[in-house]
């Protein structure tokens, strides 16, 4: 049974987020309101805990978090989600500051150029950039991600795979976009019990930062690409999620190809909720370190 926050949590969502999705207009202007007051840099809470640096690449800032204590002796690629268009927020710091601890890992954290100022090819550009650093640094290195960044870990994955590179040990991705064009049926209806997101932004949204590719191309809508190169991969998704059906196809079809894949289904929950300070929240992100702890750790953290 969903916690009272939770339900709070929902409540506050579908009269806020909730409406940004139901148009394209509606998403503009959440957008446009958001560029005025959106900040990727750590909050001080974060900054109390982690060592933090900052570096660029080709033109946007990439942060490199520590924990303040011990050696970082593993490697994650955080990639945050936000429909493409949306800044990394406190939540997700929380999250990287947590997992950095948990895990003495050192997390990278790349703030990718967002659409629709830019598209794929710029985005892709950046965020394939610090993939190659990241993993020429550390071939064992993992990736977490939540909803687009969980597309992007999911694409990034298959692009490297198709080019020969090295790819991730292990992928342990919140709420992911795996089919952008939304054309499951079934998603209508979950669109309808959602309280976050739904159908019009979400595509309006995809069209803004996929630039000449179509929605059913594998580089947007992974579901459609080599689902037998992934890694060991661990998806949490919600019941109150308008991905959660394309999420379940996905599961099925990459654990047919063989893939070591685990969905870890949430009755009752909403998109990212692991993300937010809510009950159902902490036995997520256990989960969470106990399937990246499993993944091999580096020798040596190399320092930015």
């Amino acid at each position: 049974m969903a916690s009272l926050k939770s339900h709070f949590y929902a409540f506050v969502l579908k009269r806020t987020r909730k409406k940004a999705f139901m148009s394209e207009e509606g998403l503009r202007q959440r957008l446009a309101k958001m560029r005025l007051v959106e900040d990727h840099s750590p909050p001080d809470k974060v900054k109390d805990r982690l060592d933090i640096t900052q570096r660029e690449v080709q033109g946007h800032v990439v942060y490199e978090a520590r924990p303040k204590a011990g050696t970082a002796g593993r490697r994650l690629l955080y990639l945050h989600g936000g429909a493409y268009c949306f800044e990394l927020t406190p939540f997700h710091w929380l999250l990287i500051a947590e997992l950095a601890e948990r895990l003495s890992a050192q997390v990278t954290v790349p703030i990718y150029p967002l659409a629709p100022e830019h598209q794929f090819d710029q985005i892709y550009g950046m965020a394939g950039e610090v993939y190659r650093q990241v993993f020429a640094e550390a071939p064992h290195a993992a990736i977490v991600g939540d909803s687009a960044g969980a597309n992007m870990a999911l694409v990034l994955t298959m692009m490297a795979a198709e080019r020969g590179e090295p790819i991730a040990s292990s992928l342990a991705l919140l709420s992911p976009s795996v089919d952008s064009s939304l054309a499951n049926p079934e998603v209508r209806d979950y669109a309808k019990r959602d309280p976050w997101l739904d159908i019009p932004g979400a595509l309006a949204a995809m069209h803004m930062y996929a630039g000449a590719l179509k929605l059913d191309d594998w580089r947007i809508s992974p579901i459609y690409g080599n689902v037998a190169a992934l890694p060991r991969t661990l998806i949490f998704s919600g019941t109150r999620d308008l991905l959660y059906p394309d999420t379940v196809l996905f599961v099925d079809k990459a654990r047919a190809a063989g893939v070591d894949i685990e969905l870890v289904r949430a009755d009752g929950m909403f998109h990212v909720w692991p993300l937010l300070d809510i009950p159902e929240a902490r036995p997520a992100r256990d989960r969470m370190v106990a399937f990246l702890e499993q993944a091999p750790a580096q020798t040596a953290a190399k320092a930015a």
